[in-house]
């Protein structure tokens, strides 16, 4: 049986399905949990959640602290926050289980009038539906694009002089070098992420194609899962404010 991926075409532009499902629950179960973190806040009694929130807090600020100057970095407080916990989630979706509609023969399923995009000869079919976001290469490219140009913004509107000079830097004619580290920071950003969750939903789909003999790998990798989703969250987080610092030391020039 063939796996394949929910995908509609609208106006000519192929849209996953699934990969935006999955957006948007990560979406609503970080604000979910933000929520409730600061529903009941309490300095004399803290609620579990809310000391959990503080730490993440404190955490980021750490993450803030090592890669740039925390004063001037600490207005990013705010999207160091909601990276680290939307990527964390994103990464988490994937482990627990998968949901698959079935077509057999000719039969295209539909979805709002649209029929599903069927590439190839296939007699039998399956759409998996859920998986995580972070395991798709333009949903993590995207945000890749997305904290990148932030900075490139920010250096240029912070210091725009020092900003172009840095091209130049140490010598003129190191300017393509220089240009080939700024196209490779989003590449390597966002594949980073995309490549250690997919492949951990890979080896995820491997293990439970083992049946009952595979469960004790199973619960081992995703266990082990879970602590590279963590990692991935920080070292993205972490390289987005290194990037933005990076653009923001023009300043002391």
């Amino acid at each position: 049986m063939d796996h394949l991926v929910p995908i509609i075409e609208v106006f000519g532009i192929e849209f996953d399905l699934a990969a935006i499902l999955m957006v948007v629950i990560s979406s609503v179960v970080v604000l979910i949990l933000a929520r409730l973190a600061v529903r009941n806040l309490s300095v004399e009694n803290p609620g579990k959640l809310q000391n959990f929130m503080e730490w993440v807090v404190d955490f980021v600020s750490s993450i803030i602290g090592m890669a740039t100057d925390y004063k001037k970095g600490r207005i990013y407080l705010g999207l160091g926050l909601a990276l680290i916990m939307y990527i964390f989630v994103s990464n988490m979706l994937g482990l627990p289980f998968s949901i698959i509609t079935e077509a057999h023969g000719n039969h295209v399923p539909t979805v709002l009038g649209q029929e599903l995009i069927v590439k190839g000869e296939h007699e039998h079919l399956a759409w998996s539906w859920w998986k995580s976001p972070t395991a798709d290469a333009a949903m993590t490219m995207a945000l890749a694009l997305a904290v990148i140009g932030l900075s490139h913004v920010q250096g240029f509107r912070h210091n725009r002089k020092h900003y172009l000079k840095h091209y130049f830097e140490p010598w003129p004619f190191f300017l393509p070098i220089n240009l080939i580290e700024t196209a490779a920071k989003p590449l390597t950003l966002g594949l980073r992420l995309y490549g250690n969750i997919y492949a951990g939903e890979v080896m995820i789909g491997i293990i439970l194609g083992m049946g009952w003999i595979g469960i004790p790998a199973l619960l081992v990798w995703q266990g082990f899962s879970i602590f590279v989703g963590a990692i991935q969250a920080f070292v993205f987080t972490m390289l987005t404010m290194v990037y933005i610092g990076q653009a923001s030391i023009h300043e002391e020039h």
